[in-house]
Formats: C-alpha cells, sequence, structure tokens
C-alpha cells in the first residue's frame, strides 16, 4: 500500500495595507515601539492583534517624537486576514485610544512601504503669542488649543522670522540644524535614507493669523529633529537674538552649535506626506 501523501495548507497570501492617521501625540512616548512606554505604533499593533490575532508591527513614514502630532502619517503594514477596508479602518477607530484616528485605509501593491519612495513631507509648527506686542495684557491659550502649541511669552518679530525662513527654500547641508540621530545606523543600514545631511527644501514660510504663527514647510525628507531647530533658530531672529541675514552663514557653518535651540513638541505637526503615483496604486481604498 503507498505511503500517504501529506496534506500541506495552501500558503499564505499576505495583503498590504495603507493606513493614514492622526494623532494628538501628547500623551505618547513617540512613534516607535519601547518597552514599557505608550506609542503610536505600539497603540497600533496591539488593535490589529485584536482585529486579527496576527502579530504586526506597523511601518510609519517617519518616527515623530514624543509629544509630536500627526494629521497625515502614513502607515504600512502586512495582513493575511481578508477583510473590506471600511470594516478594518471602524474596528481599528473602535478600539484604538480616541487620540489616534484611522483617516483611511486600503489594501495597495504589495511592494509599498511607507518609509520608501517618499517624494516629499510637510510639517507645522504653530506657536501661541500670549503677547503679541509690548505694553498688552497676556493673552490666555485655551486647554484644548496649549496640547497642540508653543506658548511663547513675548512679542516676536514676524517680518523678520519670515525672511529668515525663506533662506532654507533649495538644496542644502542642513548639518547645522540636525540632531544627534541615536538610530542613524540602523536608517543608514536599510536604505531609507541618504548618508548625507543634504536635503531639499521646496516651501518654508510663516504665517500669521490672530494670536498664532505658524511655520509651514516641505521638503525632501528632515533630519531628526530638523524642523524644531528650525524653529528654535527662526524664533532666536523674531526676538532678536539673530539677525535674519545670519541664517545663511548658519548653514554654511555646517555646525549644530552655530543655529538655535530646539523648540518644543507638542507645536509640530507632521501634515502630508506625498509619495509616487506608481505608489499609490491602491486597490480598495475608501475614506
Amino acid at each position: 500500500m503507498p505511503d500517504a501523501t501529506p496534506i500541506t495548507a495552501p500558503p499564505t497570501t499576505l495583503q498590504t495595507w495603507r493606513l493614514k492617521l492622526a494623532y494628538d501625540g501628547t500623551d505618547f512616548a513617540g512613534w516607535q515601539v519601547q518597552p514599557g512606554l505608550p506609542t503610536i505604533q505600539g497603540a497600533l499593533a496591539s488593535a490589529l492583534r485584536s482585529i486579527t490575532s496576527e502579530e504586526v508591527l506597523p511601518q510609519g513614514s517617519g518616527r515623530t517624537d514624543a509629544g509630536v502630532h500627526a494629521q497625515g502619517q502614513i502607515v504600512s503594514l502586512k495582513l493575511a486576514v481578508p477583510i473590506p477596508a471600511d470594516n478594518l479602518k471602524r474596528a481599528l477607530n473602535r478600539i484604538l485610544p480616541t487620540s489616534i484616528r484611522i483617516v483611511e485605509a486600503g489594501v495597495v501593491a504589495p511592494e509599498f512601504h511607507a518609509r520608501r519612495g517618499v517624494l516629499s513631507k510637510t510639517y507645522r509648527y504653530t506657536l501661541f503669542l500670549c503677547r503679541p506686542s509690548k505694553g498688552v495684557e497676556e493673552i490666555v491659550c485655551s486647554p484644548e488649543r496649549a496640547r497642540w502649541v508653543w506658548q511663547y511669552p513675548a512679542p516676536l518679530d514676524v517680518s523678520a522670522m519670515m525672511q529668515s525662513a525663506e533662506t532654507l527654500v533649495g538644496t542644502h547641508d542642513f548639518t547645522s540644524f540636525a540632531a544627534n540621530d541615536p538610530e542613524r545606523k540602523s536608517r543608514l543600514q536599510a536604505e531609507i535614507n541618504p548618508a548625507d545631511n543634504i536635503r531639499t527644501i521646496h516651501a518654508s514660510a510663516w504665517t500669521l493669523c490672530g494670536d498664532e504663527i505658524s511655520y509651514h514647510v516641505k521638503g525632501s525628507g528632515f533630519l531628526h529633529h530638523m524642523v524644531r531647530n528650525i524653529v528654535g533658530t527662526c524664533v532666536d531672529v523674531g526676538a532678536g537674538r539673530i539677525h535674519p541675514t545670519e541664517m545663511e552663514k548658519i548653514l554654511v557653518a555646517k555646525n549644530r552649535s552655530a543655529a538655535g535651540p530646539t523648540a518644543p513638541p507638542q507645536g509640530l505637526s507632521l501634515i502630508e506626506v506625498e509619495y509616487g503615483s506608481e505608489d499609490l496604486s491602491v486597490v480598495d481604498v475608501r475614506a
């Protein structure tokens, strides 16, 4: 009698998912999973496990720091369980804390990865001017806004800040605005970012709206704490500690000590991540 042929299960087909997240980062220790600390990545992985029973570590387009927010963080992950996009989005939003929301969910091309193929990222940093001009009574920032802004106690020369920000447009070596990145070695090994500190900034501008001023910056990529270091330097310009024409000298110096301090995290939000059209071949996406 011939031996029985063993029965093997068919191979599992994994689907690649693309999620768009918005979150209030105030109560989290950043994006990346850290032992014993609440993180965005950890909360999302836990929610996915509850829904699918799969161990998945979602990959974000960038690792936002503790206290930093997002309105357009892009995440990629692979799942074996077949589930309609609307159902996954709805289930995740029911399980996740209300400070994390899934804005979009869909199955995309298998090769899509949130950290690769990025054309540009846009960040916004907002300051609340507690005293917009000299001699006026201090304005109280409402509690709901306090989590999203840097409450600055003194008047600032916004025109000078606008002038200094314009200097950053173009392709430059941004070493002067780069903090030491403890994960730089692993990122380089993964070929996620170029090995140098050269980046291209497409837009860099300050806007004034009532009691708030916001910095919008769009670029090909950003170094560790780069946006917050730019903001801290621009604030020094607005406070009169640095002349706006010195921004170019700071760039040329390629030395972190030449620039201003690091702005606090709560004013920073990741607004948008853009990819090439070939990276966004969505199979099933419903917002």
